[in-house]
């Protein structure tokens, strides 16, 4: 059996912890290792200057950390090598997800496996990832929870804080995507709902690492708290903004040394049915900075069995969007990053799209595109444009295809972590560390982001 950790004991545990590292924290107190990121108008700055980054998104990071099961760390430190020797030092991870464990298409084991229940070896997780991420001056941003049902998410506190008593899955379960996003947007207004989920943000936010005995709230290597990756406020605008301002308002009063965000995608494809305002979502003080996902084939801008048709039209619609947030994110003075975007393997040629052997002649074109504008933006003074993470490394899985994770499949417990979340087709997204072309252009368009 899993030992677990309740809230009531982790205040006694975490207050053992930073009392046995006391020294570890004096002495991190000191140098160029407090140089915690903060905003400054439009811009992203540390000590040494302006602050840019071509990072990625690395969810599964904390589970790959833990000793436990889905765990790996031979494995995270080869990826987090790997990402380091190419320039990224921006890593999006989930600081968050929610059980119970015989759910399904979501990560397992879960961090949360009950309101204030806590797998330890999932938090060690976390808490070794980020203290690997820190010898190598990388920077995390922290994901709490999620519109989507994946890592459990709001939906899960929903049923946890007895809304409902289960949750109508989106595909590949058997709701429509409209039905759960309804569904999940009542978790903004719900009361107790609000309590478990601003629970979980105290009991993070507050955390002392039991690696290194660094309180979180005083950890460099984290630079931003993210509120939920893509919340959807649907008929209830209200009260998500509410929520919104209330609760990066308790991480601020919390944590003042960190960023927060909210985890927005942007206006989506239809900002009023989604329940999106970017602006008014985005303009209180407690936001630092505003955040945009781009997904061309997912919104039906770009068919990849088709690319040479379509291409064109998803690359200027991608532009088009970019820009634009971009414009309106310097309009109401905060940075914004692309935190979102990827792409297809190739899927016009006889080969499997889910193959980690199969080509990515249409990705790197669509990650050239990108980042070429991540980086001309970051060069214009009067530019929001701070930075990108695209989505999603996969690392050295590509080593257990067909033994480990199947290409094309939904990811189960005992499958190893893809970048593809587990609710997703196996291998859509992911980027591997053999994708050489793909990483080249990562690395190029690091160098010349962080030098804009």
């Amino acid at each position: 059996a899993v030992a677990i950790i309740s809230l009531a004991g982790g205040a006694v545990a975490e207050n053992a912890t930073a009392a046995a590292f006391t020294g570890i924290i004096h002495d991190h107190d000191h140098g160029h290792s407090r140089d915690f990121v903060r905003r400054v108008g439009t811009s992203l700055e540390t000590s040494k200057g302006p602050y840019r980054f071509v990072g990625m998104n690395y969810w599964y990071g904390p589970n790959l950390g833990s000793r436990g099961p889905g765990g790996d760390r031979d494995r995270l430190r080869s990826e987090l090598d790997e990402l380091s020797s190419r320039g990224v030092k921006n890593l999006r991870v989930m600081a968050g997800s929610e059980g119970p464990n015989d759910q399904p298409y979501r990560i397992v084991p879960a961090m949360q496996t009950a309101p204030g229940v806590y797998d330890p070896e999932v938090l060690e997780g976390l808490d070794f990832l980020l203290d690997e991420m820190r010898s190598r001056g990388m920077k995390a941003v922290m994901c709490l929870t999620n519109e989507w049902a994946w890592s459990g998410g709001l939906a899960q506190y929903l049923v946890w804080a007895g809304y409902a008593k289960k949750i109508p899955y989106h595909p590949p379960g058997r709701n429509t995507w409209n039905e759960f996003m309804h569904f999940t947007s009542h978790a903004f207004g719900h009361e107790r709902t609000v309590q478990l989920y601003h629970d979980h943000v105290r009991f993070i936010v507050g955390r002392t690492n039991s690696v290194n005995g660094v309180r979180y709230t005083e950890d460099p290597t984290i630079m931003s708290w993210e509120l939920a990756n893509e919340p959807r406020g649907m008929n209830f605008f209200d009260d998500f903004l509410r929520w919104v301002k209330d609760t990066s308002a308790l991480i601020k009063a919390m944590d003042p040394n960190h960023l927060v965000t909210i985890g927005l995608e942007g206006d989506t494809i239809d900002p009023k049915y989604n329940g999106i305002n970017f602006e008014r979502l985005n303009e209180p003080e407690t936001i630092d900075y505003t955040t945009i996902h781009i997904w061309a084939e997912n919104w039906n801008w770009y068919d990849p069995y088709k690319p040479v048709a379509t291409y064109p039209k998803a690359k200027q619609k991608a532009l088009d969007y970019f820009q634009d947030h971009a414009r309106r994110s310097g309009k109401i003075g905060k940075p914004m990053v692309l935190e979102e975007f990827g792409l297809a393997r190739d899927s016009n040629t006889n080969a499997d799209r889910y193959l980690p052997s199969t080509g990515v002649t249409w990705r790197d074109h669509f990650f050239d595109n990108m980042l070429a504008w991540c980086c001309l933006l970051g060069r214009d003074p009067n530019s929001a444009v701070v930075g990108a993470n695209l989505w999603a490394y996969g690392g050295d899985s590509w080593e257990g295809v067909n033994s480990m994770w199947t290409p094309g499949g939904l990811w189960k417990p005992g499958d190893i972590f893809t970048g593809d979340p587990p609710h997703e087709a196996q291998g859509w997204y992911s980027i591997y560390s053999t994708d050489n072309t793909t990483l080249d252009l990562i690395e190029q368009y690091g160098e010349c982001v962080a030098a804009a």
